[in-house]
Parts: structure tokens; sequence; C-alpha cells
């Protein structure tokens, strides 16, 4: 899961929606440096992903990249499950559109900025004002963000060149997403992650 599923389902939950972003950026036990609530909502973040990595749909996926991208291929799907998350938003989500979402997250999480990481604030100077989570709608858009993190990291290069096999498996990824996120949604409502 990458950022729009991981505040889609602490919403779902009532969870911080500032812990479950932030979460990627914090490291070791968070207690000593965040309120209670944000810790729980880091708390969850990690536990969402090491379910999601252990799901069968999600290792077989991973299938689907040829050997040069297998090693990034975790990475690639997280992404590549918030595309689908966005594409199909109204669906899922027929509550609020995601615009509305977004401003309601970007609310929620603006004014706590100042309390952390500098990698973190990076982040959202660029998230909101492109709305990257509405445009991760857009598979153009994926590619660019593959390539963005294959550029900042070069252990990673390999991010970029994922994408093909993205788009040659496009519609088994998309069977798999539906076959496990709705799932997922009902376990955080249920507050079971």
């Amino acid at each position: 899961m990458n950022f729009l599923a991981h505040l889609h389902l602490a919403m779902l939950a009532n969870s911080s929606l500032l812990g479950n972003l932030l979460a990627d950026f914090v490291r070791g036990n968070p207690a000593a440096d965040y309120q209670p609530d944000v810790v729980a909502g880091i708390m969850m973040h990690r536990r969402v992903d090491v379910l999601t990595d252990s799901l069968p749909q999600v290792k077989a996926s991973r299938d689907y990249f040829s050997a040069p991208y297998r090693r990034v291929a975790p990475i690639t799907l997280d992404v590549v499950w918030d595309h689908f998350l966005a594409r199909h938003w109204q669906q899922l989500e027929p509550s609020r559109d995601l615009h509305q979402f977004t401003q309601e997250a970007r609310s929620q999480i603006e004014p706590f900025l100042p309390l952390t990481p500098p990698r973190f604030q990076n982040l959202n100077g660029y998230l909101w004002p492109e709305r990257w989570l509405e445009r991760y709608a857009e598979l153009p858009f994926i590619a660019r963000v593959l390539q963005g993190m294959a550029s900042r990291r070069p252990r990673l290069d390999a991010l970029a060149g994922s994408f093909a096999d993205v788009e040659q498996h496009y519609h088994q990824l998309e069977t798999q997403f539906w076959q496990f996120y709705p799932q997922m949604m009902r376990q955080a409502k249920d507050k079971a992650l």
C-alpha cells in the first residue's frame, strides 16, 4: 500500500491520518516522539504493510514481473494498488469523491507538519499542491512516480523499468486488487487491521 490506501484504510478505521502517512518516515519506537493517537496510526500502517505483503494475491502479483524487476515488484505494486484505488474510488467510496477526501486528509495533516521530520515535510510540499493522490488514477502519472523514485534512489533504479510489466499485466493486477482490497476495507471498518 502506498499513500492513498494507507490514508483510506486509516479513515475507515478512525485512525490517525497523520500517523498512517508519517509511518514510513519514522524508525523504531515512536512513542517518545508522538502523541498516542499518532503512534497508533504509525503502528496500524506497519501492520497493514505486513499484512499486505503476506496476502496470496499480492504474492501472486509479483510473478507478473520479469526477472530484472522482481526485486522491486513489492514497491511497484504498492504504487499500483494506489492507482487502482484512485481509479475506482467512486465505486469503493461512493459517499465522498476523491478530491473531497484528499482535502479532508490534508486539513488533518498539515497543521502538525512542524512536529514531523523534514523529509516528511518535504513530501507534503508536493503531495497536496500537485494533487498526487488524485493523479494516481492516471496511468502515465504512475510511470512518472516510479521514474521519480528510481532517480532519487539509485539502488532502486529498476523501478523505472518495472512499469512495462505493469502495462503488460494491467488487467491481471486489477483483478488481484479487487480480490483483496475490499476485504481490507472491511477489516479496517471492523478495526481488525
